[in-house]
């Protein structure tokens, strides 16, 4: 007699059952709160970039006082959508931001503390360009309560410095270096790689002087010819894309190595030294933009709501006169939700708890149950239902796998 097999039929899991898209997201509590400060001046715009920084024009001076009048005047009309929120990082960027005054900043950290209950251990960065460093400032800096650096080094090669239209040298970035940590003891590097002409070998040797100095945290970029750049106009002969991949691999585990953790795509750190800032971005936490051009996420009862200031810095100084700051405001759509979480948190190597998904978006994790198991099937997405992470090969093709997020 044969053995007769029992099959017990069970309920369908969360995941194996999807469901509608609630009309509108349903919040148990906002996420936590950043708050990015953008200062739009730069003493020269590099060639790549296409970040809102502008150069002043001629002998004209930046308006150093009119921007922070009216940095603060924007968050005066900003608090009502932030109102008793605790806030945990801010971040100072640019443009290049150690342009500006250590007086000037701390009138502007005051003033922010005045208006904001900041965490009393909020880690507070500041972005600074080797070519703007002054031993006194970074000083000052420190006292006014900035506790974090970020050095936008790229290279300490002077040639290639040279090449990509940064203004300092090579010398200077080391300089700069000791200096950020004689004043912090977190310090980040930015690097880039894959420079016009650049080797393998060229990339480990920029790479190997950043380690020597034993910082906590490395951002590692590959140069990319943003549209309406110059070089995208008139691109530098650049590595070829298998060369690249042979950079990136050969960064990847050179800072394994060295104890860093690849916890981002860009992003490396030692244990305890990762961007608390960025993270809130990556985790689809909320951030309070202000100053020229910065952009804000924001989440309420009442769905979660994308702005961005006036963009170039005269119209932002003339709107801030009639109490007028926001160029853009949208509410984000339910169809867009998951798609923009997932565009931040699979940047995480190591993932995010499946809960963070509807903790944050307000949407059922059952309502992309069908896209969960697509990814997992294509292996883009690692197995399990606990978390959300990407595998090697959902990495690599990082865009692939947003693809199935997005919705007509």
């Amino acid at each position: 007699m044969s053995e007769r097999r029992i099959i017990t039929l069970q309920p369908a899991s969360p995941l194996q059952r999807p469901v509608p898209l609630p009309e509108r997201p349903r919040l148990s509590a906002p996420p936590p709160l950043s708050l990015y400060v953008h200062f739009p001046w730069c003493v020269r715009k590099c060639p790549y970039c296409d970040f809102n920084s502008h150069a002043p024009r001629g002998e004209a001076a930046i308006p150093e006082a009119a921007w922070i009048d009216a940095v603060i005047a924007d968050l005066q009309a900003a608090l009502p959508q932030v109102w008793g929120r605790r806030v945990h990082s801010i971040f100072f960027g640019g443009g290049t931001p150690s342009l500006m005054s250590a007086t000037g900043l701390d009138r502007l950290l005051t003033a922010i503390r005045m208006l904001l209950p900041l965490d009393p251990l909020a880690e507070i960065t500041l972005e600074a360009n080797p070519g703007t460093v002054e031993a006194a400032r970074f000083r000052d800096y420190r006292a006014a309560g900035v506790n974090r650096l970020s050095l936008g080094i790229q290279s300490f090669d002077d040639g290639m410095l040279t090449r990509i239209g940064r203004i300092h040298g090579g010398d200077e970035a080391r300089r700069a270096i000791d200096i950020a940590q004689t004043h912090f003891e977190r310090v980040n590097l930015d690097l880039m790689y894959a420079l016009p002409e650049q080797t393998p070998a060229m990339a480990l040797t920029d790479l190997r002087t950043a380690l020597g100095f034993g910082v906590g945290h490395l951002s590692c970029y590959h140069l990319t010819l943003e549209p309406n750049t110059p070089f995208a106009h008139r691109p530098p002969p650049l590595p070829d894309d298998d060369t690249a991949a042979d950079m990136q691999q050969a960064i990847e585990d050179t800072l394994a190595h060295a104890g860093f953790d690849h916890y981002e795509t860009s992003a490396f750190a030692r244990p305890a030294q990762q961007c608390v800032h960025n993270l809130t971005y990556w985790t689809f936490g909320d951030y309070l933009g202000i100053g020229p051009g910065a952009h804000g996420k924001l989440s309420s009862h009442a769905g979660i709501r994308r702005e961005m200031r006036h963009k170039h810095p005269t119209r932002y100084l003339e709107g801030a006169a009639r109490g007028d700051f926001v160029q853009e405001a949208r509410d984000v759509g339910m169809t867009e939700l998951p798609f923009e979480f997932m565009m931040n948190a699979l940047r995480l190597t190591g993932g995010v708890p499946a809960q963070l998904f509807a903790s944050r978006t307000g949407i059922p994790l059952a309502a992309i149950a069908d896209e969960l198991r697509t990814a997992r099937a294509r292996g883009l997405l690692e197995p399990g239902d606990d978390d959300i992470r990407t595998t090697e090969h959902g990495r690599r093709f990082l865009n692939d796998l947003l693809q199935i997020f997005l919705k007509d």
